[in-house]
């Protein structure tokens, strides 16, 4: 009898087994494939850190191993059967590809996902990468059964963890501080991009946008060479605004969003809600409403609609960050269709809007009347 165990995994034949005994030996399967599943992402950083996407990439062609050693920088005496081990990974999951040359070597090469990996490029999720496997981003996830069983009013699980908040560690660990700047702003140029492709008609009678947690302005800047008649605002805590550099057409304001936000024809927020409770998220959507204008305004949010049933490409993905903020923030989550819903009636938005862009998240519309 041929099982197959999902649409990622070669078929199984088990032989003389009944009907009980297959499903059993299918769930055991199953977790140990979970209970493994670590070891790819492991993999993926040891390669991302020798940089073997970029060597493959300057040669523009397929590798041999001891080409791929011979260009690794800081290698005093590299183990060539142990990256041999790695890619093994890495070809099984797709992030290289394998072929034999005409003397019989395996030579590796790039495919659509290590061109995301490529380090030396704008368009990236390397840096993202390394932040989402750094011990301090990770190790927390071992505290999620304390705060399941405690709640987090003694702490979350990042600060059980690291003994200070997420936030607060960025501030301690320049290390830390430096790989979660630099996945911030990876994501952001491809994720704009896609907002901007998706969103045409959206910014086309905005004339004045305020920014809210913009950081230094990327994003910002990004839709404003986009749509020059937009006059941007930049908002976000004093000392981060304090060290952005100067955009055309966008002026930098310092503040709190828990206290006020500046006035504009309509405000955005990129990834800024889902790291809040929704105490928190109504202080800021209040807010929000108080800014804009109550016929015209607007509020654009960039953030994941989680649909937990779905079966759509960035579907895991977002109950995988759901779990990471579970570890990170105290009330912060992905939020389901139903659970914005909640949010707008709680702040006075009467009608909202969904617009699936090509995207890990969407955008959401909010409208006063």
């Amino acid at each position: 009898m041929e099982t197959v165990l999902s649409n990622h995994s070669p078929p199984l034949e088990f032989k003389g087994l009944s009907n009980e005994e297959e499903e059993s030996l299918l769930g055991q399967v199953e977790i140990w494939r979970y209970m493994t599943s670590f070891t790819d992402s492991m993999a993926l950083k040891s390669v991302v850190e020798l940089r073997i996407a970029d060597i493959i990439d300057s040669y523009g062609k397929p590798l041999s191993l001891s080409q791929i050693v011979e260009n690794i920088e800081n290698a005093p005496s590299p183990d060539v059967s142990l990256l041999e081990r790695v890619m093994r990974v890495m070809v099984r999951r797709k992030i290289f590809s394998a072929e034999k040359s005409e003397t019989g070597e395996t030579l590796y090469g790039l495919t659509r996902a290590s061109k995301w990996i490529l380090r030396d490029t704008k368009i990236t999720l390397a840096p993202f990468l390394l932040l989402e496997n750094h011990p301090i981003h990770l190790n927390p996830a071992h505290y999620i059964s304390e705060i399941v069983r405690e709640g987090t009013k003694n702490g979350t699980a990042f600060f059980r963890c690291h003994g200070h908040e997420q936030f607060e560690m960025t501030g301690l660990d320049s290390e830390y501080n430096r790989l979660f700047n630099e996945g911030m702003v990876c994501t952001t140029k491809f994720i704009t991009k896609a907002v901007i492709n998706g969103y045409r008609d959206g910014f086309n009678k905005i004339e004045s946008l305020v920014d809210v947690g913009g950081g230094i302005g990327g994003s910002l800047s990004e839709i404003v060479r986009a749509y020059p008649h937009i006059k941007g605002i930049n908002f976000d805590l004093p000392h981060v605004v304090a060290t952005a550099p100067n955009f055309d057409g966008i002026t930098h304001v310092g503040g709190d969003m828990f206290v006020s936000i500046p006035s504009a024809d309509a405000i955005y927020m990129k990834w800024i809600l889902h790291d809040w409770s929704d105490e928190h998220c109504v202080k800021i959507l209040k807010n929000c409403r108080k800014a804009i204008p109550e016929k015209t305004g607007k509020v654009i949010i960039v953030d994941h609609v989680l649909r937990p049933e779905g079966n759509e490409p960035f579907t895991d993905v977002g109950i995988a960050f759901d779990m990471m903020l579970l570890a990170h923030n105290a009330g912060g989550k992905e939020r389901t269709e139903e659970n914005w819903k909640w949010l707008f009636k709680e702040t006075g938005f009467t009608r909202y809007n969904i617009i699936k862009i090509n995207a890990l998240p969407s955008i959401i519309e909010a409208y006063p009347i």
